[in-house]
Order: C-alpha cells, then structure tokens, then sequence
C-alpha cells in the first residue's frame, strides 16, 4: 500500500531553504520515493485549513517513508527546512 507524506509550509529564509530545495529530492528518490505535489500554492474550497504551500510525496509503502524520514542525510536537511520555514507534516496511508 502506497503512503504519503503531506507536508503544509511557510517559506520564511528562501535563501536557507534553496539547499533543502537543491538536497531532498536526491534522498527523496533513494527511499523510492517521488512527488504528487511540489510546492504549489492550494486553492482552499472548504474549512479553515489555510496552507501556504503543499508538497506531496508518494512512497511504495509506508516503511519506505519512515526510513526516509530516519535516514541521517534527510534529517540533516529537515534541520534546514525546520529553521528557514515553519512546517507540519503528515504521514497517510493510500487505499488499496
């Protein structure tokens, strides 16, 4: 069963956060990941869940998603996002 991380951010030091841009996809791909939404801007239709930007990321299961988010270089980088944005962070399942 595929799963996927959201993730919901504000991009608040665009200069920091370029090497986290420039870095992640490369350890993204080596966990069998890849994108469904990069960085777009979401059209809200309803509810008070006002995201700035949304990325999503598709892996093959939800093991593969867990060791990206524990593997030593993704952390190093989330350190990066951690302090040029301000971020929440979903793990979901897909369906079946």
């Amino acid at each position: 069963m595929n799963a996927y991380l959201v993730l919901d951010l504000t991009i608040h030091d665009m200069e920091s956060f370029t090497e986290y841009v420039e870095k992640i996809p490369a350890v993204i791909s080596k966990h069998d990941g890849s994108y469904a939404v990069q960085g777009q801007i979401p059209t809200v239709l309803e509810g008070d869940w006002k995201p700035d930007r949304l990325v999503v990321i598709e892996f093959p299961s939800r093991d593969n998603a867990k060791a990206f988010l524990a593997d030593p270089e993704a952390q190093a980088l989330f350190a990066i996002r951690h302090k040029a944005t301000t971020s929440k962070l979903l793990l979901v399942d897909g369906t079946e």
